[in-house]
């Protein structure tokens, strides 16, 4: 808990200290302090909000370069399904897959294809009722820790099966070791991420001690490169090996309907996830079986790393998903090792007051106290997301009263009000009597 990874990064220099950010952060990670944002590191499940709604684009995501292929002797692309959603008038996905050839991959490993795995897998342990219901999706990184910070009872209904991205690095690397017989060490697998929760997931991951994936690259990084070398292709490799059900999770309510279920809801957009997760919590949603949960509207197309509209790159893919059967990849008896979680879900206290009871329990008392004294207008004005926030800051001692513009316009009449009543100063009522 001391030391964490952040894809999500904050340029002091670019920050004009407007409040966009802190009234959409999930988490209330964010605060204005000195006139710059300031991001609570523990706090942050890098989600990406403030990136979206940063006006001055002080937010931004740190990804992997392309370069950093060079560092391993055979390469690996993991491409996103969400990435096939950014070229226009594409009806094979073959295009796409050459195009990351020719860049200078030697293998592509469709996460589509182990997202199809994902889907069979959850279909059977939840026919065999080996899971809690309602299940809820893991699939999206920045549902799993928001879950973690915040929902701590819901741990338990997380689906404990990897992601498709960190599935699919691992058969990816184990069919290039039996193809070319080279070390796991000498082999890279990069994910071309549609999200900064994603990168966040590949260097600090939380089912697992040490992710297979070795970096994670961009759309927005690579979009341009590989739309020249996909226009410049002489011939198209067939190298595609998924169908609808891969290829739907790209958007809101795939990964559900690949269920076969129709007890299901999905959920995109981060106040939509926590809407639905405090209903769950208050269990007042009982009679599904699955829940699917998307931080970025959409799903994965609606990610900050990806270059077009969301909902553009969601017809892009229902036209093309015409083109595909409804799935090429199937379990064949017992599941692939390394599909489940190392580790379980586990309760992360980073929003608790204190690990002293007593002393919790003083200082909840404190900031209700506080907050009853503030105006209760959220405005954000003092640089916490709202006026709670902004009692618990002051409880902390990181924040003072004052900061609060109404209580400091209070202070500033009661000072102009005391010198006034020495003649050093006119009042506001002499300013008003003068005007008469």
């Amino acid at each position: 808990m001391n030391q964490f990874f952040h894809s999500v990064t904050l340029d002091k220099d670019k920050c004009m200290g407007c409040t966009n950010c802190i009234k959409r952060c999930p988490t209330e990670a964010i605060r204005v302090r000195g006139g710059k944002a300031r991001i609570i590191s523990e706090r942050c499940i890098d989600c990406g909000e403030c990136i979206r709604v940063c006006p001055h684009h002080a937010k931004k995501a740190k990804s992997d370069s392309l370069d950093m292929i060079q560092n391993f002797k055979y390469k690996i692309a993991l491409p996103a399904p969400t990435l096939y959603g950014q070229f226009n008038h594409l009806d094979d996905i073959d295009i796409v897959l050459s195009g990351l050839k020719k860049m200078g991959f030697d293998e592509v490993f469709e996460v589509a294809r182990s997202a199809e795995l994902v889907s069979e897998v959850t279909r059977k342990l939840m026919q065999a009722g080996k899971l809690e219901k309602p299940v809820i999706s893991s699939a999206c990184p920045a549902v799993v820790r928001l879950i973690r910070v915040r929902f701590p009872d819901l741990c338990s209904h997380v689906l404990q099966l990897n992601s498709p991205m960190e599935t699919a690095a691992r058969l990816a690397k184990r069919e290039a070791m039996k193809k070319t017989g080279l070390p796991r060490s000498q082999i890279g697998a990069f994910f071309i991420t549609p999200c900064p929760a994603k990168v966040t997931a590949i260097k600090m991951p939380i089912s697992c001690k040490k992710s297979e994936v070795d970096g994670a690259i961009a759309i927005s990084e690579i979009f341009a490169k590989l739309a020249a070398e996909m226009e410049g292709l002489k011939s198209v490799e067939p190298l595609a090996h998924s169908g609808i059900i891969g290829v739907g999770w790209a958007s809101s309510g795939g990964e559900s309907s690949a269920l076969l279920n129709d007890k299901y809801l999905a959920a995109d957009g981060i106040e939509n996830v926590i809407r639905v997760l405090e209903e769950l919590e208050d269990e007042k949603i009982r009679e599904l079986d699955f829940i699917e949960l998307n931080a970025c509207s959409g799903g994965c197309v609606g990610g900050v790393l990806c270059v077009e509209n969301a909902y553009v790159a969601k017809a892009r893919l229902q036209r093309l998903r015409r083109y595909l059967p409804v799935s090429q990849n199937h379990i064949d008896g017992k599941m692939p090792s390394g599909m489940e979680w190392q580790k379980n879900l586990l309760f992360a206290p980073v929003l608790k007051l204190s690990d002293d009871m007593d002393e919790a329990l003083r200082m909840m008392a404190d900031i209700d106290k506080i907050r009853g004294e503030l105006p209760g207008l959220d405005c954000g004005s003092c640089g916490a997301p709202t006026c709670r926030a902004l009692a618990e800051d002051i409880v902390r001692g990181f924040a003072k009263k004052n900061q609060c513009i109404f209580i400091m316009r209070e202070e500033i009449k009661n000072v102009a009000d005391a010198l006034s009543s020495m003649g050093t100063f006119p009042s506001q009522n002499d300013e008003e009597d003068k005007k008469r």
